[in-house]
């Protein structure tokens, strides 16, 4: 069974403080292949962020798929809360553009952890999610906990459409409401559409404990949301942003060799079974 990196980044110049001695190649796709290759990873989804210096990166990364097709895929930044037209009108109409222009499998989109999320079951966000339907493409949204009441009504709404939310759908470890952020993520898992992101392991614990490999205060999240959601969890790494907390290896190692409450059948398909799935019904790419 392949191994498949679920969300990964690779830009033409890092892009966050603190700066780094080697910026072009810190982030860079062939940092990621390398990494890729000595850790035994098959292939990989980039999650496009178009931010700072990289405006371009959904440009970048498209060029990087057509140059190593068999080991990347494109998750393309539409519409991120960054961006000039975060939910403004025409969004389904530039989903529609975008999917001409690049040789995406998915659209990723950062919602402002601000915004309340009615935006998704406006008539603007059917219209969006209806081209997603059409075309075949992954829904892969980074959403926080607070968001998941709509994120369902869509996931009822186009149920042809999978939805893959990153790192645990930004869930904690810690805090007086740790217990029901996990409550209402885990009653998304009614829904067969709807996905986790295994990964960011160092975003669930404590601030302070970001080094704290191999992050045993997270598990019994894991534990949880493997229960509700089964194999439709989706490892992935975080790279390079990870960089900071831990090693790309320690990022599959604290999920493959530390959750020891998975399975070793469903283990493969959370590394990678399950997305390989997803990908092969997406939209063909040519």
């Amino acid at each position: 069974m392949p191994i498949i990196d679920s969300h990964c980044h690779a830009w033409n110049h890092w892009p966050y403080l603190p700066e780094v001695p080697d910026p072009d190649h810190h982030g860079s796709v062939e940092t990621l292949l390398n990494q890729m290759d000595v850790n035994g990873v098959d292939s990989a989804t980039i999650v496009c962020a178009q931010i700072h210096r990289n405006r371009d990166n959904n440009d970048y990364v498209a060029a990087a798929v057509k140059k190593y097709p068999d080991r990347l895929n494109q998750f393309a930044d539409v519409d991120s809360f960054w961006s000039d037209t975060y939910h403004t009108p025409g969004a389904a109409n530039r989903l529609e553009m975008a999917a001409k222009k690049w040789p995406m499998k998915a659209f990723t989109h950062y919602v402002a952890g601000e915004d309340d999320g009615r935006w998704f079951n406006s008539q603007e966000g059917k219209d969006f999610f209806s081209v997603a339907r059409d075309v075949g493409l992954i829904a892969s949204i980074a959403m926080g906990p607070h968001h998941q009441n709509e994120i369902r009504k869509v996931a009822e709404s186009f149920p042809e459409v999978p939805i893959l939310c990153h790192h645990m759908s930004a869930l904690r470890s810690y805090g007086d409401d740790a217990q029901s952020m996990l409550d209402n993520v885990t009653e998304s898992a009614k829904l067969p559409n709807m996905h986790l992101k295994l990964s960011g392991f160092h975003y669930l614990c404590q601030p302070e404990r970001v080094w704290d490999f191999p992050y045993t205060e997270t598990h019994w999240v894991y534990e949880a949301c493997y229960e509700a959601f089964g194999t439709r969890l989706c490892w992935g790494s975080d790279f390079p942003v990870v960089k900071k907390a831990m090693t790309h290896l320690q990022s599959l190692e604290a999920f493959r060799s530390h959750l020891t409450f998975i399975s070793d059948e469903d283990r493969e398909a959370i590394q990678g079974g399950t997305l390989a799935n997803l990908l092969a019904n997406a939209r063909t790419i040519t």
